[in-house]
């Protein structure tokens, strides 16, 4: 493939002579004259191991200009330029949108463009950029056609070039087959490590190809946010357990603080158009993060999390030292299931009078433990805003019995005769009966068709073909 990469910082430079190692011919456009000199030079001006020897290894297939024209004929044309913060910590798009505008004017009509966006930008850019160069393209009445496809990058000072030829995996945003066959072929070397490696940076033992997740372009952005969110977390977490002991930390703490911090971001999806689901793939790919607990939902219960947090934030406290992290993560669990409350009332346009079958009152499928069980706050949440409430359990339903005492639910034996007359369904806890259900009888039942899935457990095209209106977590 022919690849121009416009911006040879860190990540252009890198990302550029190693794709010109793989066998593809590269051009970099660098507007900064002192750094386009060195590079003609064959001198790196970024302290990288390695990427001076790969430059030297590509030959001639990595070029280098200061004019985006000579590079605008390629397959391909990613943007790798900076978006630093602006003072308010938001980030400044103008190189970005200056490059585009750039890309725009210099597209020719009668060809197809692919746009690559490799800098690190925010939730929903690859829309704005595409409405940009169509606007400019517009303006000048021309017939080029183009796409704009998310592809975030994971290099790591010190190590760039291994996360690229040897990467955990490779996250794509897309809009259509045709985006995802040029990434696709870009990559190729690399999913099938099908490249010899450099004899300075061996293929690691035991590495096994990796994932290519090919997702919707916000879906994309919010990846690379989403895991560096998270890593950062971590080390805040342990930085702050580490202030309060410096050899051993609560796991079960480290644990709730991930599955508030998805639910967290779960939030955000559902703001800007992407799915909680292809972000949590995308991050859980790392192994420094990997995939358990990253699922949205109603937020954590059980004996554990929720005992563990509040004794650690009070030890914290007994010893003059605040724990934000901890109090946070628990803040972030409370408030999901007021969230989850607050969907279903909107979805209903108001809970008075309304019936809801709840599925699922254990904390978690194949125990009967209910003890700080999510489905009892959003219970008694449904009946304090004037909902009449139904609640069916495989196993719980006898503690169930004990701990709404008082409360006016109805428990029902069986989940259809719950949902008879219904106005909406909640599933708060995931268990695997509740995906065998005939979801068509459940519909046809129902006096209001909704289905709130509070834990993202069931097919949602299958929901909906049943005839149910079907509402997920962060999607």
């Amino acid at each position: 493939m022919r690849i121009a990469i416009i911006g040879a910082g860190y990540v252009g430079l890198t990302t550029g002579a190693a794709l010109a190692y793989l066998g593809h011919h590269v051009t970099c456009v660098e507007n900064d004259g002192r750094k386009l000199a060195s590079l003609k030079g064959g001198r790196c001006p970024i302290r990288e191991p390695g990427v001076e020897e790969i430059m030297r290894d590509a030959g001639e297939r990595l070029l280098f200009t200061g004019d985006i024209s000579e590079a605008v004929g390629a397959d391909a044309i990613m943007i790798a330029v900076g978006t630093p913060s602006r003072e308010d910590g938001s980030a400044d798009l103008r190189y970005v949108e200056g490059v585009a505008r750039e890309v725009a004017e210099a597209m020719r009509g009668g060809r197809r463009y692919t746009v690559v966006m490799k800098s690190t930008v925010p939730v929903g850019t690859n829309r704005r950029v595409r409405d940009m160069i169509r606007e400019i393209l517009s303006e000048r009445d021309s017939t080029a056609e183009f796409q704009v496809v998310s592809n975030p990058e994971f290099l790591s000072a010190g190590q760039a070039l291994r996360d690229f030829l040897y990467p955990d995996r490779i996250v794509v945003g897309v809009d259509g087959p045709e985006g995802l066959e040029v990434m696709r072929r870009m990559y190729l070397p690399v999913l099938e490590q099908s490249f010899e490696p450099p004899v300075w940076l061996p293929r690691p033992a035991n590495y096994t190809r990796p994932s290519l997740v090919a997702t919707d372009p916000a879906s994309a952005e919010m990846i690379k946010y989403a895991a560096n969110a998270f890593l950062a977390l971590k080390v805040s977490f342990i930085n702050e357990i580490a202030g309060l002991c410096e050899e051993q930390s609560d796991r079960y703490s480290e644990l709730s603080r991930l599955v508030s911090f998805i639910n967290e971001i779960a939030g955000l999806c559902e703001r800007v158009g992407a799915d909680v689901r292809e972000v949590a793939r995308g991050i859980g790919l790392d192994p420094r993060i990997g995939p358990r607990f990253l699922q949205a939902g109603a937020g954590w219960g059980g004996s554990c999390f929720p005992k563990d947090t509040a004794a650690l934030i009070a030890l914290g406290r007994d010893n003059g030292y605040e724990m934000p992290i901890v109090s946070a993560a628990r803040l972030v669990n409370q408030r999901q299931r007021v969230h989850i409350v607050d969907k279903l009332e909107d979805a209903l346009d108001g809970l008075a009078g309304k019936t809801v079958g709840v599925l699922g009152i254990a904390f978690k499928p194949g125990t009967d433990d209910i003890r700080d069980a999510p489905s009892l706050d959003i219970m008694r949440l449904l009946r304090e805003r004037g909902g009449r409430v139904r609640a069916h359990d495989p196993a719980a339903m006898m503690n169930a019995r004990a701990a709404l005492d008082g409360l006016d639910v109805e428990l029902c034996d069986d989940p259809y005769m719950m949902a008879d007359g219904a106005d909406a369904l909640l599933l708060v806890t995931e268990w695997p009966e509740y995906r065998d259900l005939d979801l068509r009888r459940v519909a046809t039942s129902m006096r209001n068709p909704v289905l709130l899935d509070g834990r993202n457990h069931l097919d949602p095209e299958k929901a909906r073909r049943a005839g149910l209106r079907y509402i997920g977590v962060g999607r």
